[in-house]
């Protein structure tokens, strides 16, 4: 059995899909019901609360898990405790290349670390679906913003996330291994917002912001530390963040 967590999610959703497909036996693990694949098995818990996962955890051999909540020690004891032998633990390449913003996802990888678990960390990039962002703009005024226009970086297609995760849960061989998923092409946000317009049929102005412009908008939805490291990424990346590589080879 393998559990996943995060299971409505856009890398989750993918991965409980395609280990059905695979015919693993899957139990869902989200805070609302979805609708799943048939045959697989889904629990309402929170992974802010560890206690809740119990029921979810039981039995099963092998544990998808997204960093959410503030207890990753607990998560994995009740893991553990309910017979979890194998986490794929989904961080973020930032824990790689800028510990001090990511320091959340850091500390789910230290967690797994120390679990006593078999362990494997997927570490992407930036995803193909934050251009989502741009959907209320460009449906009002075909528009799209975003800073460091020109700057390009590769992002990853949450299905290829999915499929290096069912392969890493259902191969052996990954076992206390990180790998770092980015994109096949390094791409820019005023490339990014051409591309829609074409597949649109409608071109699609492009907004350059300011920093602060930018900074200002993320706040309302990311802690101000990996705001400051998702700009300084996206204005100023290292090699090892521009580095392209397919995430399904």
């Amino acid at each position: 059995m393998i559990v996943v967590t995060g299971a409505t999610g856009n890398v989750g959703g993918e991965l409980v899909r395609t280990l059905a497909a695979a015919g693993e036996q899957v139990r869902a693990v989200s805070r609302r019901p979805a609708e799943f694949p048939d045959g697989v098995r889904h629990r309402a818990a929170d992974l802010g609360d560890p206690a809740s996962l119990r029921e979810a955890f039981q039995r099963a051999d092998a544990l998808f898990l997204f960093v959410a909540g503030e207890d990753p020690q607990g998560i994995l004891r009740v893991a553990a405790e309910g017979g979890v032998r194998r986490v794929v633990l989904l961080s973020s390449l930032g824990a790689g290349t800028r510990p001090a913003a990511y320091a959340h996802p850091v500390s789910f990888e230290e967690a797994v670390r120390a679990s006593g678990l078999e362990w494997t960390i997927l570490r992407p990039g930036g995803f193909h679906t934050n251009a989502y962002a741009w959907a209320g703009t460009i449906r009002a005024s075909r528009t799209a913003s975003a800073p460091f226009a020109d700057v390009g970086l590769p992002t990853v297609d949450p299905a290829d996330i999915a499929e290096v995760a069912a392969a890493v849960l259902r191969e052996p061989g990954h076992a206390g291994r990180i790998h770092e998923l980015t994109g096949p092409a390094a791409t820019t946000p005023r490339e990014r917002a051409a591309a829609i317009g074409e597949a649109l049929g409608t071109p699609v102005r492009f907004v350059e912001q300011t920093r602060e412009e930018a900074r200002e908008e993320m706040l309302r939805f990311m802690p101000e530390p990996v705001v400051e490291g998702t700009l300084t990424i996206l204005g100023g990346p290292t090699a090892a963040e521009q580095k392209v590589s397919p995430a399904v080879e």
